[in-house]
């Protein structure tokens, strides 16, 4: 383990003061235990900016090839969680030193700032995670989609309030899932592009009188520009707010997809049964298989708002430019990826061995008089207005629910005496339920977006069209920050040969 003593930390930063930090102080203060987590980001950072220094002719050859020499040196070491460095920063700089010495180590951090390194290393940090979530989350719609498929035509019931209101299939749920997420694809594909920018050499708050190049390290380090303002670059944290606000809203979704095969696993319901690989017994009672994953996916959705509230109630509370407070959110936002990413990981595998029960599903849907609405719109295509086809659906619904019979063993005298008013011909009423079933009106919906089975089909094939091209678009930008770190590293041998 890499180790700084308090001595050799605090003569970096504190010759302004009088007197050292006691132990318990520089407890308080150190955000080394978080800063592991973009270590390397920090050491990447470290090296483009050397090499802008060199190309500027601010440092000479002789230094940039120490410097480099010692940052490549600590990418194959682990960093001490109980270092005495105050931060990341401070760490990697004393080290530098400590290998290349002074005269040369000195240099490194020539015309920026701590200010300046954070937002940048945290930008780094969220760049990748984002990539990440976006390449897991389409994925999972993948999975989702594959599995529409094949229940494209697996009737079930459709609920609002819990309760059953239409005839639909199985697909269209898992379609409406694959939709939702594939809305949190896109707000993370362009919050990407807000984070996508370096603040590096904006230094603490306004800049610096040394001719470099900030254009140059943003390119070496894969970045589409910088953030130009100076007080904006270092001090702002929008781009934070944005991607655990959009994570947090993924989580939501996640979360009711969790809510609702929690449900449909139960023996009530019996629509789903989760494998046994992803599931968890009981302590104590042998017969149980308890939905674990799923409910921890409500409870980790609750941890991630949490940090969505604590990062915005520690921004609106700091005026423009750096305050320490920021330290305080690295947590949230290492913690938010982490939740988000492992999530998504297991409900594939959840997804991909998922049992679905289709028989108890087409009970459920034929036993509830879920072709009322369908029997109405009928009416309404023989010249009947809506409303009186409706009371008429519901008269007869009421009729047949207290007489604990389906619609279709209504006679036609029950008919007529149920809808005299209406002056409806009870035959026609008649007729029209009779050739109405379920599996009538899921052929016969054809409203864009509706359940029926044609409409299925052709939105499977637009999703899966969809993935593709969301797939090639995250391709792109990951293999646009490969190539700048492959470049970078490149740019670090060539330098440290010379």
């Amino acid at each position: 383990m890499l180790y700084i003593t308090i001595l050799e930390s605090m003569v970096m930063y504190r010759s302004r003061l009088g007197n050292d930090l006691n132990k318990i102080t520089l407890d308080y203060l150190s955000s080394i235990s978080e800063d592991i987590e973009i270590a390397l980001y920090d050491i990447l950072g470290s090296q483009a900016h050397v090499i802008m220094l060199y190309e500027n002719k601010i440092i000479t050859k002789t230094e940039v090839k120490k410097i480099l020499s010692a940052l490549e040196s600590l990418k194959k070491e682990k960093f001490d969680k109980k270092s005495d460095a105050e931060d990341i920063h401070e760490l990697i700089e004393s080290l530098v030193i400590k290998k290349a010495g002074t005269a040369s180590g000195g240099k490194m951090h020539t015309a920026r700032s701590r200010n300046d390194q954070v937002s940048l290393d945290i930008r780094m940090k969220i760049r990748d995670d984002i990539n990440v979530l976006c390449n897991c989350l389409l994925d999972t719609i993948e999975t989702l989609v594959s599995l529409a498929k094949q229940h494209q035509k697996t009737v079930m019931p459709l609920y609002t309030h819990l309760q059953q209101a239409q005839a639909g299939v199985f697909s269209h749920y898992l379609l409406a899932y694959a939709d939702s997420l594939f809305r949190d694809v896109d707000r993370l594909y362009v919050t990407y592009g807000r984070v996508n920018e370096s603040p590096l050499g904006a230094g603490p708050i306004g800049g610096t009188s040394i001719p470099i190049d900030r254009q140059s390290t943003a390119k070496m380090l894969g970045f589409k520009g910088i953030v130009e303002n100076s007080i904006d670059a270092t001090s702002t944290r929008d781009f934070v707010i944005e991607y655990v606000s959009a994570v947090a809203i993924l989580m939501t979704n996640l979360s009711k997809i969790a809510e609702d095969f929690v449900i449909w696993s139960t023996s009530e319901f019996s629509f789903i049964e989760l494998s046994d690989e992803i599931s968890s017994p009981s302590s104590v009672m042998p017969q149980k298989k308890n939905p674990d994953i799923l409910e921890l996916t409500r409870g980790k959705t609750s941890e991630v708002i949490g940090h969505l509230m604590a990062i915005l109630a520690t921004v609106k509370g700091l005026a423009t430019g750096y305050g320490r407070d920021l330290q305080q959110i690295k947590p949230a936002i290492w913690s938010t990826s982490k939740i988000s990413i492992s999530t998504l990981l297991v409900l594939k595998p959840m997804l991909l061995t998922l049992r679905v029960n289709e028989k108890q599903m087409k009970k459920a849907a034929e036993g509830n008089y879920l072709i009322a609405l369908d029997v109405a719109e009928k009416l309404v295509k023989n010249g009947i207005p809506f409303r009186t086809s409706y009371k008429i659906l519901a008269q007869l619904v009421q009729r047949a629910y207290r007489a604990k019979k389906q619609l279709s063993k209504l006679s036609i005298a029950e008919i007529k005496q149920l809808i005299k008013e209406t002056r409806v011909d009870p035959k026609l009423v008649s007729q029209i339920i009779q050739t109405t079933s379920i599996f009538s009106s899921l052929k016969e919906r054809s409203s864009e977006g509706s359940s029926g089975y044609e409409e299925q089909k052709r939105m499977i094939g637009n999703r899966i069209k969809k993935v593709n091209a969301y797939r090639t678009g995250t391709t792109k930008r990951d293999n646009q920050v490969i190539t700048a770190f492959a470049n970078l590293s490149k740019k670090v041998k060539v330098l440290m040969k010379e």
